[in-house]
């Protein structure tokens, strides 16, 4: 893999927004701005939100596809909010859905444990951020529940939501605010209080240096598993391969030795060591 100059790498990093899934993250761990996102999406107010975990990964099985959950919330009724930036848009129209199928499934079997009764199952929500256009039917926001095919004002009652945003869609019949942000999305100059404060939070991650060390260090990772073809084997290279990227960084000058080895989580002399420096 070819090294990058820094010319390169502030470039990336400068040109990164809300649409990406690093810093759509990052912002969201904000407590208020996810509560105040969610609220706005579902038209419901809600006491208190908590984060179980930064990432949300769950493996059911070891022969299991596993998940790793973009957003991961949960309020204090112990409603489950999963939300998911997406920007790319598969030739398969199924795809999407039937990943929200997926996630569902992985969700419910990840808080029951065994032997419990199905009625302990959380009310869950799974909300995809799309950068297109999921369903073409022109909608901001696309809202799909369980409903009786011969009576659809009749739910099945299984408190399960899938929601699809799209940043491309009509604003017509959706909040002020969440209009404003699927604008912001597509690259208009943030509007009203939200929306700005958003803004705001995405330029204080990017002028946050260790979040930029953090984002090049897995970007670099990516790059060089997608060359290789080691997708299915990045996990458990995962670590090697950012000790490798760290180097890298430290050997072009576009990291400190002392900066990376805080990233690795080790004294300075360890890294060297390790790294062989």
């Amino acid at each position: 893999m070819e090294e990058m100059t820094r010319s390169e790498v502030n470039k990336i990093w400068e040109n990164l927004t809300i649409a990406d899934n690093f810093i759509f993250q990052k912002v969201m761990r904000k407590k208020r701005l996810c509560k105040r996102f969610i609220e706005k999406i579902l038209h419901i107010r809600i006491r208190k939100i908590m984060f179980p975990e930064t990432e949300k990964g769950i493996n059911v099985r070891r022969d299991s596809k596993s998940v790793r959950l973009d957003v991961y919330v949960e309020d204090d009724k112990g409603t489950l909010y999963d939300i998911e930036m997406q920007t790319t848009d598969y030739a398969d129209p199924a795809e999407l859905p039937k990943r929200t199928r997926y996630y569902q499934a992985m969700m419910d079997m990840d808080v029951l444990n065994k032997g419990e009764f199905y009625t302990k199952l959380r009310k869950t929500y799974i909300i995809f951020i799309c950068t297109f256009d999921p369903f073409d039917r022109n909608l901001s926001q696309y809202t799909f529940r369980e409903t009786c095919a011969e009576d659809a004002t009749l739910e099945m009652g299984d408190e399960t939501t899938k929601i699809f945003l799209n940043s491309k869609g009509k604003r017509e019949g959706i909040d002020s605010d969440l209009a404003a942000f699927l604008d912001y999305i597509e690259g208009k100059a943030p509007k009203g209080k939200f929306t700005e404060t958003i803004a705001n939070e995405v330029e204080v991650a990017k002028e946050n240096k260790e979040m930029k060390v953090e984002y090049m260090t897995y970007y670099m990772e990516l790059r060089r598993s997608e060359e290789r073809g080691m997708e299915k084997g990045m996990e458990k290279g995962m670590e090697k391969g950012r000790l490798e990227t760290l180097k890298s960084l430290v050997v072009a000058k576009l990291l400190s030795l002392k900066d990376a080895a805080d990233v690795a989580g080790m004294s300075e002399e360890k890294f060297k060591k390790i790294a062989e420096l």
